[in-house]
């Protein structure tokens, strides 16, 4: 097994969470893994970054190759696009179609959109809404991440487990909105 994944999206939208989940998970299948973390003006709501590798083989670089990543998380539509160079042929993003507008020059949302339902392989919803209609808005990172448990191809009862030990020093009812966040985000893919 080989994944290289990465994610991205704007401080604070709990991408080093996500990275941190997969990573969990991917451990405790065995897998090696490593990890590259940029975090900008992640405190000014900058674009946040993360090259993360999973393999059975181990890893020599914790950078992804332009043209070589399997997969875009991105809670961001247009920090998606910034990283599409770095997709490979056969790679899958999967990103929040709301976007974080930040900057006074922010692209135009439709055209945004338009390119990236050309993607041959994406699933793009809303990504608030959804973590919204679930009761669970605080957690709207981990909806994506379970609609991304679609195309991981990581055992989905480990990234439960995986989900339990990120969370789990912040009390059952914080694990409990995570694990709900992620089965509301692998439903809507599942859509």
């Amino acid at each position: 097994m080989k994944k290289d994944i990465i994610l991205s999206g704007v401080g604070g939208q709990g991408i080093l969470s996500i990275a941190a989940v997969i990573g969990e998970a991917a451990l405790a299948a065995g897998l090696h893994i490593k990890q590259a973390e940029v975090h900008g003006m992640s405190q000014r709501g900058g674009d946040v970054h993360s090259n993360l590798r999973i393999s059975s083989a181990p890893i020599h670089s914790d950078l992804i190759a332009r043209g070589a990543a399997d997969l875009i998380i991105s809670l961001e539509p247009m920090e998606a696009l910034r990283y599409l160079p770095w997709l490979g042929r056969e790679g899958w993003v999967v990103t929040n179609s709301a976007p974080f507008v930040n900057i006074p020059n922010y692209p135009d949302h439709e055209a945004l959109l338009s390119e990236l339902r050309a993607l041959p392989q994406a699933i793009i919803f809303d990504v608030d809404a959804v973590a919204a209609e679930a009761g669970v808005a605080r957690a709207a990172n981990i909806v994506l991440l379970g609609a991304a448990t679609t195309v991981l191809g990581l055992d989905h009862d480990a990234l439960r487990a995986a989900v339990g030990k990120v969370f789990g020093r912040k009390g059952d009812a914080i694990v409990e909105m995570n694990l709900k966040a992620l089965e509301a985000g692998r439903n809507a893919a599942s859509k």
